[in-house]
């Protein structure tokens, strides 16, 4: 292990994954002085649009999870996939963990794509799939909120986050907030620990 580099210490997916919404969130901010019929051209064609939406193209089911509203947008982000995403990576190996990320990424673009009226941008979806996961892997190890800053088990945590997930998402409103998409990741992430495991619904 490379005690000098803290960043070749993060496992490979996770550090690409951290290095792509870096960079993308570089290029969003240079690229606003480029437009398009007086709309920003990164915001017309990589945030995800709602699947009848003129706007809408396939290939933003991934590009929206690039993108970040703004700087404690991508930090909060960011740190939630080092800090749970690295141990999920030591532990599956790149392989899986990538496979289960795109799949978080995918499950959460599609539930916005066709149940939101609203564009949604952001890789909070797949960080809502890494919390369940991790709650289901590891339930009793206990973890450092962050606001307010207390400890608490990781399995109540994953309770805490889906009943708010699937409470904003009923009852969203237009917040800016991409609620259906945190519902959509999380409820992914789930089904394929489940699918992994071979558990309910996918017990044979």
């Amino acid at each position: 292990m490379n005690q000098q580099n803290p960043i070749a210490n993060i496992p490979p997916v996770t550090r690409n994954v951290l290095i792509a919404i870096v960079v993308m969130f570089v290029a969003e901010n240079l690229l606003q002085a480029v437009t398009q019929n007086g709309v920003y051209i990164i915001h017309r064609y990589f945030p995800l649009f709602p699947l009848q939406s003129e706007y809408f193209y396939p290939w933003q089911l991934i590009t929206y999870a690039l993108l970040h509203g703004n700087l404690m947008h991508l930090f909060f982000n960011g740190f939630a996939i080092w800090m749970f995403g690295s141990q999920i990576e030591h532990y599956w190996g790149e392989k899986r963990y990538a496979i289960f990320i795109i799949a978080c990424i995918l499950g959460s673009a599609l539930a916005n794509a066709l149940f939101s009226p609203f564009p949604a941008i952001g890789i909070s979806g797949a960080v809502y799939g890494l919390l369940i996961a991790y709650g289901m892997m590891w339930p009793n190890h206990t973890i450092m909120l962050m606001l307010p800053p207390i400890p608490i088990k990781a399995k109540y945590f994953v309770m805490i986050i889906a009943g708010m997930s699937v409470y904003s998402s009923l009852t969203a409103q237009q917040d800016g907030i991409a609620h259906l998409a945190h519902l959509g990741g999380a409820l992914t992430g789930f089904l394929m620990i489940q699918y992994w495991r071979k558990k309910p619904p996918f017990k044979w």
